[in-house]
């Protein structure tokens, strides 16, 4: 997986540029929040990239911030949104507007986007509650008063869930574990303090 490019932006061709990383040309797709952060030709830039291999083609996305790509990454898992469908959402919107809209339960937002139906637009609040994180990892409350939380630990509640625990259950325990704690450890330490109650 190529997570990473450093190089002297080269082309820009929206939603494409190319990157030449020590004398390689990267062909790079960008949603618009990204390329209006580019600098000018020729200048060095980084993107945060994920690598998508298809039997006809490989295809290389970047984004400006890791928070970016990951919302990416998000989407990219909902049923019926495939990357151009996820690079239209985030060239409509940023990604800390995409999590707001989501947790919101903002339909109507969604379907602003290019592309994207009311169905659509349902299925992605559906989907993604709860696992969309603002940047600085900032919680965004959710349609149902639940805090949109980091990856590890939106895991380590869907962990929880998985086990028979219910919301509030599995959120209480998630809010009174460490910050920097692993999925392992976090569901396991989580556990523990389950069984207490």
């Amino acid at each position: 997986m190529i997570g990473r490019l450093s190089g002297n932006l080269i082309e820009k061709l929206p939603p494409q540029v190319v990157l030449d990383v020590s004398g390689v040309g990267y062909e790079v797709d960008v949603p618009m929040s990204t390329f209006y952060q580019l600098p000018a030709l020729g200048q060095p830039t980084t993107l945060f990239t994920h690598l998508i291999i298809r039997e006809d083609a490989h295809l290389l996305f970047g984004f400006a911030n890791k928070e970016e790509r990951q919302t990416f990454r998000q989407l990219i898992r909902v049923t019926g949104i495939g990357a151009k469908i996820a690079l239209a959402l985030l060239s409509g919107m940023t990604a800390d507007e995409l999590a707001v809209a989501v947790a919101g339960e903002d339909v109507k937002r969604l379907c602003a986007v290019p592309g994207i139906g009311k169905k659509t637009a349902e299925r992605l609040v559906l989907e993604l509650r709860g696992k969309l994180v603002s940047s600085g990892g900032a919680a965004v409350m959710g349609g149902a008063g639940m805090p949109v939380i980091p990856d590890d630990k939106a895991d380590i509640t869907h962990a929880l869930l998985a086990l028979g625990y219910n919301d509030k259950e599995a959120a209480a325990a998630v809010k009174s574990l460490p910050a920097e704690v692993s999925v392992s450890e976090g569901v396991r330490l989580a556990l523990k303090g389950l069984m207490k109650f």
